[in-house]
């Protein structure tokens, strides 16, 4: 069977849509400590700068890496449910803190 002009441009519309989806999956950005869903739930990047006095539920050893809500994606970060489309870093802390199963 041979295929038709409308199969291929059918065909080649849905690769290209695929391709869109794979780069902006790779294209996700740092979590900044100042952005608002960030900072309210006081999200630092390494997880000793924490404000023990402001975040008294912060224990030693808590880091995003080692969160039930983490993923990770590289060596040294991950997603987090907590903040969607963002990648946060692993020796992070934020108030969503919840010991991995």
């Amino acid at each position: 069977m041979k295929p038709s002009r409308r199969q291929f441009i059918i065909y080649s519309s849905a690769s290209l849509a695929g391709l869109g989806l794979c780069a902006q999956a790779q294209a996700q950005t740092m979590l900044g400590e100042a952005e608002p869903a960030a900072a309210g739930l006081g999200y630092k990047a390494a997880a000793t700068a924490v404000d023990k006095a402001k975040f008294p539920k912060y224990a030693e050893g808590q880091l995003c890496s080692n969160c039930q809500l983490y993923a990770a994606k590289g060596p040294d970060n991950g997603t987090c449910a907590i903040f969607p489309g963002k990648l946060v870093a692993g020796p992070g802390w934020c108030n969503a803190w919840v010991k991995k199963a």
